[in-house]
């Protein structure tokens, strides 16, 4: 696209934006300002809403590694989370009428998240400017994943995903590779991703602050007094995940590859998401293991078995992580509650075969949803030359020193 569409569309979201504001009358002031809980409850929550920003910039970190297109991800991470956290946040006022509150702004960091961790699927194969594209319009779906996990009762019971393994994680996955499987740019194949020390240590870095940082994304909307269990969980997940995927990488390759290794060691995090307030300690370390130990084989015998046959790559392994650890949350929930009907009666058993039945229906919905998003892409995207994939040369002014 050129700077005038570029500038063009940029006005659009202006007037758009300053439209909404004046013609509804819109005249929210502090005093309108709701709380959802005790002072000591919401300064846990402003707190966890700066982590989780913190993080959904730390994932554009762990995405940097590609040399000639490093600051194309930061950008493509930037444009994404305003546009999708913008509009999430208009669907809660104006469509649901929610209040203005701690609640809402986690939501719409956790919805920006989750669109970050999808363009992983895709990055370096769409324009800059459809990355903006991509956030505004993951909003509503993001909505619509939500609104039927929140509201739609199955075999009597709702879902249970406190920290978020299907909402986020395999909502993320499968939208992003619905994206690339409409995209389909086969280019992506022949692109060599080289390296250097210094992008792969921003990977270690990122990926290491992501871990610390992980249980204040899985306990943000949870009661003062399960946050506390929730964190021992997730920190105990990923222990486990952090020795299995090491066990692997060792097992298999010899030596580690940190680009394996790096995403593979958050897969327990990712996986505790739902079983996270009904499993003790070491029950924990043991999901956390299996969690690990899997992503890293998926990275090392899935991931080029599943963009062969799909046709298109996922460039940062989404799926490894994000994909297959939501799916062993999901399965994990759903088997330590049916051990535990015997205990509290078929209502937990209905609540197991709930988040089986929820978590192909968040399948669904994402990876059609992406179909749609990257046939969209598609259309609006333009030539797109050799050059440009995976090269963000185009879209910035540089002062690099001639090489010698």
């Amino acid at each position: 696209m050129k700077i005038k569409g570029i500038l063009g569309l940029a006005l659009v979201l202006v007037l758009a934006v300053f439209s909404i504001a004046i013609f509804s009358g819109s005249t929210v002031g502090v005093e309108d300002y709701s709380t959802s809980g005790g002072s000591m409850l919401e300064n846990f929550k402003f707190v966890k809403n700066i982590m989780i920003w913190f993080m959904l910039m730390l994932v554009a970190f762990l995405m940097i590694f590609i040399k000639k297109f490093e600051w194309g991800v930061a950008l493509a991470v930037l444009l994404s989370a305003a546009g999708s956290f913008i509009v999430y946040l208009g669907i809660q006022d104006f469509y649901f009428g929610n209040p203005w509150n701690q609640d809402m702004m986690l939501m719409g960091v956790i919805c920006a998240i989750t669109v970050v961790i999808a363009i992983g699927c895709f990055l370096g194969t769409v324009k800059m400017w459809q990355y903006l594209l991509i956030g505004i319009l993951f909003a509503p779906v993001f909505a619509l994943v939500e609104w039927v996990m929140g509201n739609v009762e199955l075999f009597g019971a709702y879902a249970m995903d406190p920290g978020g393994s299907m909402l986020v994680h395999m909502c993320a996955a499968y939208f992003g590779i619905g994206v690339a499987i409409a995209v389909r740019d086969k280019r992506a194949f022949n692109e060599p991703m080289y390296t250097s020390t210094h992008s792969v240590s921003f990977v270690w870095l990122a990926s290491m602050l992501l871990w610390v940082l992980w249980p204040s994304f899985v306990t943000a909307l949870l009661p003062a007094d399960m946050v506390f269990w929730g964190m021992m969980t997730c920190y105990l997940a990923g222990m486990g995940s952090i020795l299995s995927a090491w066990i692997v990488c060792v097992a298999i390759q010899k030596k580690v590859n940190p680009l394996i290794y790096t995403y593979a060691m958050l897969a327990g995090p990712v996986a505790i998401g739902a079983p996270l307030l009904i499993v003790g300690p070491w029950l924990a370390i043991v999901i956390g293991i299996i969690a690990g130990a899997i992503s890293a084989f998926c990275f090392i015998y899935l991931q080029p078995f599943l963009c062969k046959k799909l046709g298109t790559l996922d460039v940062m392994g989404v799926h490894n992580l994000h994909g297959i650890g939501g799916w062993i949350g999901a399965i994990m929930s759903a088997v330590i509650l049916a051990s535990m009907t015997t205990l509290y009666g078929e209502a937990v058993g209905a609540k197991a075969a709930t988040n089986i039945v929820m978590a192909v229906i968040v399948f669904a919905l994402s990876i059609c949803f992406g179909i749609i998003m990257g046939l969209i892409l598609k259309f609006t995207r333009g030539e797109m030359t050799d050059e440009q994939i995976f090269s963000d040369e185009a879209d910035f002014i540089r002062n690099d020193a001639p090489a010698e």
